[in-house]
């Protein structure tokens, strides 16, 4: 779609959005979609409908923003966030309550999520306060009316749904007690008006964003978010975007798998345990809590032994789904041990060798990262999650040149893809 250029600037200018880290033909359908519903004769047509409608700008960004998310995706961080909350409160002394944002926000499972970890605490109600926030007015709505299904609730550690949830025909209703928490509203990120919040918020989550901007825009949503955290505050960021943030300052707190980063350059971080958790592959900008983990951390020592006895025989295909499993799950040693097994069991594999590279990408061996991606790309040249985290690793490491031949051998993969 060669004409597609114009609603790719438009897309960037909008909401930032680079448009290769999600692949054209996404958008390209997105477009293809709006056209029909208005029944545009072209896209010269839908682009006088689009120049003419504020209404339908907004359509546009609803059809390429499609939400991947759920409660407590990524424990850790809650875990995390549920201690260093209770230290912010003594420091705080009850001048005020804490303040969290979500941003952004999709359809409410995160925000609710920090709700949740920090009531399951003991912080009482009274003493936080969460703020979502969200481009799109129908994920606000949706957020608002409370209401989940099956795909929201992922992982084994589910038992926060009995304690917060109210089951009926229509799905999971969360409780009135978590929802009067959170504040949720239509914004965006680049909005001028959220200058009037600096320094508002003890901790910030804008997970999984950054890596969908191309290197200006990262830079100005780092800005905002550095301007939005306390000075004594905590960014929670997502497993892929580390490599960014070290780049623009900041520094690992140094809790294992929690992804959290501060503004300080003063703080010493401490050594982070690796590997840490493994992001899923690239989707549309969107807010990506998960399941649940606030029981203690098991040793790390019996982890992989325990799964080594458990899975001795499997086939290749189930192995290869217990790592995604384990993945997904957050329980990045297992992933890494299941790995490691796979390997000695069966034939080199690309997306195993992918897994290995964000495993060290996030816990900030880029050395090791590169060597994974590249062997991923030896098997699999055309494999597209090592093509754009390599892109954006090397692109961190100030190989422009590099990391954009890689963006568009991944842009012709989603070509492909898109016409078969």
């Amino acid at each position: 779609m060669s004409s597609g250029q114009r609603f790719f600037r438009f897309l960037q200018e909008r909401i930032g959005l680079d448009v290769a880290s999600v692949g054209a033909p996404m958008v390209e359908r997105a477009l293809r979609q709006r056209c029909a519903a208005l029944e545009a004769r072209d896209l010269d047509d839908y682009w006088l409908h689009l120049q003419q409608s504020g209404q339908e700008q907004q359509a546009l960004i609803e059809a390429v923003i499609v939400p991947e998310t759920w409660f407590f995706r990524y424990p850790e961080s809650f875990t995390a966030l549920a201690s260093l909350a209770g230290k912010r409160l003594a420091e705080l002394a009850g001048m005020r309550p804490l303040r969290i944002l979500s941003l952004p926000c999709s359809t409410g499972e995160e925000p609710y999520s920090i709700a949740m970890a920090l009531l399951e605490a003991g912080i009482a109600a009274q003493d936080f306060r969460v703020d979502g926030i969200d481009i799109s007015p129908n994920s606000v709505a949706r957020a608002e009316q409370g209401l989940y299904g099956r795909n929201s609730f992922r992982g084994t550690h589910l038992d926060f749904r009995q304690r917060h949830f109210d089951e009926s025909e229509q799905g999971h209703r969360l409780h009135e007690r978590v929802r009067q928490q959170v504040n949720l509203q239509v914004g965006n990120v680049l909005d001028p008006a959220l200058k009037s919040r600096e320094g508002c918020y003890d901790f910030v989550f804008c997970r999984n964003l950054l890596i969908y901007f191309d290197v200006p825009t990262q830079q100005r949503v780092f800005e905002v978010l550095k301007r939005l955290i306390h000075e004594q505050g905590v960014l929670f960021i997502g497993p892929a975007e580390g490599s960014l943030l070290a780049r623009m300052g900041m520094r690992p707190l140094g809790i294992a798998q929690s992804f959290a980063y501060v503004r300080q350059a003063e703080v010493e971080p401490a050594p982070l345990s690796k590997p840490a958790v493994i992001a899923s592959p690239p989707q549309p900008p969107a807010s990506l809590p998960r399941p649940m983990a606030i029981p203690a951390r098991r040793p790390r020592a019996v982890m992989p032994k325990r799964v080594a006895r458990a899975h001795v025989a499997e086939p290749s295909a189930e192995l290869l789904a217990q790592i995604a499993q384990l993945a997904n799950a957050g329980n990045s040693l297992e992933a890494q041990a299941a790995c490691t097994r796979y390997l000695q069991q069966y034939p080199p594999n690309a997306q195993v060798f992918y897994w290995q590279g964000l495993l060290s990408d996030t816990a900030g061996d880029s050395q090791d990262a590169v060597s994974h991606y590249r062997k991923a790309l030896y098997l699999d040249p055309q494999h597209h999650e090592a093509l754009v985290h390599l892109a954006m690793l090397l692109d961190s490491q100030g190989d422009s040149a590099g990391a954009r031949r890689l963006q568009e051998r991944a842009a012709r993969r989603a070509d492909r893809e898109s016409e078969q």
